[in-house]
């Protein structure tokens, strides 16, 4: 989806990364540490940072502050890693500079301490290498090509071409949209195979969800294709199958289940944009969400338009969407309990999503879906780490790690409303408190 943001602040988002920046020293003094490399937490424990770099972890009688460190008080809060958004929007490419650091600055600020954007361009390389500097106030990015689709490999040549492109140009990994035949998707996916790079995103439907995953499909975001992998042969899917889910045939999950564990694919559920599309709230009840006094009014009027017209065009009633919302929630139940990992994505922006804040909105719908608050941390921290191979960098708070953390005024692990109550954030090291957080997004929202 395009989106249209008039910014202006762009000067006070630009950081550059100094000697003293680098030499800063930020110590969180008798705070709960979630770790989150298992379900526990640590009381009354002090965590020094140096740099970008956690330095130690520990008791608080027995860690000793660095003189001259910037101090802060954790009593009464609890200290955990940032959290990731793994189906993220950056603006695209003819997109106003300011616009696209404004989106970073959202992720950023609400505690998305990493982001993997889903609809790449190359003017996103500068600014993911720019973000791992430290340059600029923004997640760690990680950013598929060009999004490729029945339009953009109409054929077998062209997607050889575009796939030997951007395994060129030095993308993450690419993304996958709609419209692929099948036999262009089978020479995409041998052509990724040889030159080693990693393909995500929608399951075409002439492809379909079976041999997506035998072909090496890296996630399968939206859950998409797992409905229309239980309904009939040659049945018609409407918006991810909204329309199938009376001949939807649940006895065929645990094939599926054991097809996707087998083919070490992800799940990137996206399931706030569907309790949005289809849940209980009117248009004017999303619209009057308070993050979307953050977001252009043009585009929000859009979004309503959008959201009456799929509900009229699906013939939308809250019994067919309480079917359709529970059938996605068992067949992303069955999948975690088979073992497939999932990682935490709300596809923003996308309708309602606003970028940063769209987060706390997935949590809570993953909680409707029948997922533990650790769980869903899990998918946003340490398996996000596991499955970019980085386990020694981020996903934990641990000496070592990069310093990306956020501070909660209530403990997240009792409901995960509580991610809502930041007492700051600190992104490679910098340290942004609730104040300086408001005032950061106040001159942002008059951009």
């Amino acid at each position: 989806m395009r989106f249209i943001l008039n910014c202006a602040v762009a000067l006070s988002l630009v950081l550059p990364l100094g000697a003293a920046a680098q030499d800063q020293v930020t110590v969180f003094t008798n705070v709960t540490v979630i770790p989150m490399d298992r379900e526990r937490t640590l009381p009354n424990h002090t965590v020094v940072v140096r740099g970008q770099r956690i330095v130690e972890v520990g008791p608080s009688n027995q860690v000793r502050p660095p003189a001259g460190a910037q101090m802060v008080d954790g009593r009464g809060k609890w200290l955990m890693p940032g959290l990731a958004e793994m189906h993220a929007h950056i603006p695209p490419g003819q997109a106003p500079a300011a616009q696209i650091e404004k989106v970073l600055a959202y992720y950023a600020l609400n505690g998305v301490t990493t982001v993997r954007g889903m609809l790449g361009d190359p003017r996103h390389l500068p600014y993911r290498e720019k973000a791992n500097r430290g340059e600029i106030l923004s997640p760690t990015i990680y950013t598929t090509g060009p999004s490729l689709n029945g339009n953009s490999i109409p054929t077998v040549e062209a997607a050889i071409k575009a796939v030997t492109e951007q395994k060129a140009a030095g993308y993450d990994l690419m993304k996958i949209h709609p419209g692929i035949t099948r036999t262009v998707y089978d020479s995409m996916a041998a052509t990724a195979k040889r030159l080693g790079i990693r393909f995500a995103g929608h399951v075409p439907l002439d492809v379909g969800i079976r041999r997506a995953l035998q072909h090496g499909q890296w996630t399968i975001d939206h859950v998409d294709g797992y409905i229309e992998g239980l309904a009939p042969e040659g049945a018609q899917s409407q918006f991810f199958a909204f329309n199938l889910v009376d001949q939807a045939d649940e006895t065929k999950i645990p094939e599926l289940v054991a097809a996707t564990k087998a083919a070490g694919a992800w799940i990137v559920p996206t399931q706030s944009l569907f309790e949005s599309m289809m849940g209980g709230k009117s248009a004017d009840e999303l619209a009057a969400m308070p993050e979307m006094k953050f977001w252009p009014e043009a585009t929000i009027n859009q979004w309503k338009q959008a959201t009456a017209n799929t509900r009229q065009q699906l013939g939308v009633t809250p019994e067919r969407s309480k079917q359709y919302l529970e059938l996605r929630g068992r067949i992303m139940q069955a999948l975690y309990q088979g073992g497939v990992p999932f990682l935490l994505g709300s596809d923003a922006p996308q309708w309602w999503n606003v970028p940063g804040f769209s987060i706390l909105r997935e949590m809570e719908a993953m909680v409707k879906a029948g997922f533990t608050p650790f769980q869903i941390y899990q998918s946003g921290s340490i398996n996000v780490a596991r499955y970019f191979g980085v386990e020694n960098e981020v996903g934990t708070v641990a000496a070592g790690r990069r310093a990306d953390l956020v501070l909660l005024d209530a403990n997240p692990l009792a409901n995960v409303s509580h991610w809502g109550q930041r007492a700051g954030v600190m992104v490679r090291g910098r340290w942004y408190d609730a104040a300086e957080i408001q005032r950061r997004l106040g001159e942002l929202s008059k951009g």
